[in-house]
């Protein structure tokens, strides 16, 4: 039987062919911006193939065994399972230790691909009509990723993993009235316990992977396919046109090339820059916490809160609440998350715009959003910085109390700060592109005239660039 006979007979039982050939000739626009969540993407696919190879050899259990390996000065230190499988993965099976770092650098990465990309779709307005389901479900990776780093994280049972295991379960027992339930249902009993670490390996391998496999496609392909892809205003350019190469050939090139641009990146990295080394840090002991620990850099802006938080608590009803734990494990990051995710809702209905939007929009033009933008960053990036405050401290040699309440300080005054100065910077650019349509474009010419004077030879502005500056936005379609 022909390829073309077997085609066509799939095609009539099962139908798609009419979906593949519009899909093959939709139109992506050019501007390097639009991959960066492909950074994402790929970042995902290795560590899929990664965290395969790791799941032969990992053994997720907490039964004690005596240390027999190939790394010396651990040799007959008793440890868990967990911890002496990694370490057999690291230097006794072949390709191991690449494998491991490969897989947590492809994760910082994948996080990391998921910042930017948020962030660029919040600055440009993507998130507005009819996108607010990608949005939300853009949101929703982002806190299970997260989630699924910390546990993968905590997977080996390490001294420094265990610190991390140590804070979360005090922040699960600081929830009023269900916190026991809650920590007694994760660790299996009291902390440590036996089972926490083969709940957190079903958890990391199999639910919130599933989880991920059906949101990403929905999120990056379905949705995606479904819309008129966003772009940058430019000439020419109309609210329900696309202008830009076809997904094959063009596209489909560019995106190949790109994941084998991510995948070598994420190797070469793992070759020479090591990353948790986890036989330095030893086996995890309740009663021991190492000097100047760190978590990956995504978790960072936990750390700062909880470390930033003065020691509030108060009693009622015989039950003591210990806000100082509370507000910074759920009140930070729920201010982050639930901001993100209601942000569309709340400047359409302050804007009183539904209207479909294609067309994005530059920062400059729109100044508040910006700014909110912007504070949002400063926020997450003083608590980052917080994170490690006995780092600077111990460094620059300062007072680790005066850091503390540098950063105290910082995270009230610098979110306000950040969006009043941005919004000035977008109004300012705003005026300056003004002066552009009125006088043109500076040359650097100088010319003196009959009388004397001096003045400067301006061109006037191209079609191409008043178009960016001048034109109004395509009115939007409503519906």
């Amino acid at each position: 039987m022909k390829a073309s006979s077997l085609i066509r007979a799939l095609d009539e039982r099962v139908g798609g062919a009419r979906f593949l050939d519009r899909a093959m000739r939709k139109a992506f626009n050019n501007h390097w911006s639009f991959l960066l969540g492909e950074i994402a993407l790929y970042a995902f696919v290795v560590v899929l193939v990664t965290g395969v190879f790791l799941t032969f050899f990992f053994k997720p259990g907490m039964k004690e065994v005596v240390y027999d390996g190939a790394y010396v000065p651990l040799r007959g230190v008793t440890m868990s399972e967990a911890y002496a499988s990694s370490l057999e993965i690291s230097f006794d099976v072949r390709g191991g230790l690449l494998m491991r770092q490969m897989h947590h650098w492809s994760t910082l990465i994948f996080l990391g691909g998921i910042v930017v990309h948020l962030l660029r779709n919040f600055f440009t307005g993507s998130f507005r009509k009819p996108r607010e389901l990608n949005w939300l479900i853009g949101v929703a990776l982002f806190g299970l990723v997260m989630l699924n780093g910390l546990f993968g994280y905590s997977l080996p049972d390490d001294l420094l993993s265990g610190a991390g295991l140590r804070i979360l379960h005090g922040v699960l027992v600081s929830v009023p009235l269900v916190g026991t339930y809650l920590a007694m249902f994760l660790f299996g009993g009291e902390f440590p316990g036996q089972d926490i670490i083969p709940r957190l390996y079903s958890l990391h391998v199999l639910l919130i992977p599933g989880l991920l496999l059906v949101l990403i496609p929905l999120h990056a392909v379905v949705l995606t396919w479904r819309q008129t892809h966003t772009q940058f205003r430019e000439k020419g350019v109309r609210n329900h046109q696309v202008s830009g190469a076809p997904f094959f050939p063009a596209f489909i090139a560019k995106t190949a090339a790109y994941l084998l641009w991510v995948a070598g990146v994420v190797a070469l990295l793992a070759t020479v820059f090591q990353v948790n080394p986890i036989w330095l840090y030893g086996p995890y002991v309740p009663s021991t916490v190492s000097a100047g620990s760190q978590p990956d850099w995504y978790m960072g802006f936990l750390e700062g809160a909880l470390r930033l938080m003065p020691p509030w608590e108060f009693t009622a009803f015989g039950y003591t609440v210990t806000m100082s734990v509370l507000i910074p494990a759920l009140v930070a990051p729920g201010l982050l998350f639930t901001g993100l995710a209601l942000y569309p809702f709340v400047e359409r209905r302050l804007t009183r715009d539904r209207a479909v939007h294609n067309l994005l929009d530059r920062p400059r033009d729109v100044p508040r959003r910006t700014g909110i933008g912007v504070a949002g960053v400063v926020y997450y990036g003083v608590l980052w910085t917080a994170g490690g405050n006995d780092v600077i401290a111990a460094n620059f040699h300062i007072s680790l109390y005066a850091t503390t309440w540098i950063f105290r300080i910082a995270l009230l005054l610098g979110p306000v700060v950040a969006f009043e100065v941005t919004r000035r910077l977008c109004l300012a650019l705003q005026e300056r592109d003004r002066r552009l349509i009125e006088h043109g474009v500076e040359t650097g010419l100088i010319v003196r005239g009959p009388g004397g004077e001096y003045t400067e030879v301006e061109r006037p502005l191209t079609e191409e660039e008043r178009a960016v500056l001048a034109d109004p936005a395509p009115k939007p379609v409503t519906r």
